[in-house]
């Protein structure tokens, strides 16, 4: 469906073109995989890029596995489905948060390269990834840019799983899926070109973006 993420991120863009030379827009990628999209989400829109963490919670032995996420400003979201399938106690999630929140925090230094993180209150917040399988990234960013006092927020992706794309709909203000095919099974299946996004790639996209 898409050559790279550079591609998608393209393909999302024109979905988008309503908030393009705004200047209350904020495009926020969710690293790694989201940053190349939000790249060219945000050259398209004529609008600011930041990145905004976000780290699966997975379950011990099992760790695709998501029984949550963590996303900067301190939001946590549990996927009580998979918690109480799996009798995960309180005391296992707290681990895996405390573990998750060090790489997050390391993530934030390394990614900004020292620059602050940019002002959300107030503004119309565009969080893009690079594709929706369980949802619980982008719930998690969602809860935690709520909390930044954000105007508006818009989770975008190039590809979706119908039934997350329509859940998140009750959360965000607005969802944009440029696709959502009927078979979905991974993100990964959607894309010619899927492999990991580096720390380095991610380095280089910020600091072209400042």
């Amino acid at each position: 469906m898409f050559r790279d993420r550079t591609d998608a991120g393209r393909s999302l863009a024109f979905q988008l073109l309503n908030y393009k030379n705004n200047p209350k827009v904020l495009v926020l990628a969710l690293p790694r995989g989201g940053v190349p999209v939000a790249f060219e989400v945000a050259s398209e829109l004529n609008a600011a890029l930041d990145i905004f963490v976000v780290r699966k919670l997975g379950v011990p032995g099992y760790e695709e596995l998501a029984m949550g996420a963590i996303a900067s400003g301190g939001a946590r979201v549990l996927n009580n489905a998979v918690i109480q399938d799996l009798a995960i106690s309180p005391e296992t999630i707290d681990e895996v948060t405390r573990r998750e929140e060090e790489e997050l925090h390391r993530r934030e230094r390394v990614y900004r390269g020292g620059r602050s993180p940019l002002s959300i209150a107030g503004k119309i917040v565009i969080l893009v990834d690079d594709g929706l399988a369980t949802g619980s990234s982008m719930r998690a960013a969602v809860a935690a840019v709520r909390q930044e006092k954000a105007a508006r927020i818009i989770a975008a992706v190039p590809v979706g799983a119908q039934e997350i794309c329509s859940d998140l709909s009750k959360e965000a203000d607005e969802v944009v899926c440029t696709v959502i095919p009927r078979g979905f099974h991974a993100v990964g299946i959607w894309y010619d070109n899927f492999t990991q996004t580096t720390d380095a790639e991610v380095q280089d996209l910020m600091r072209r973006a400042a």
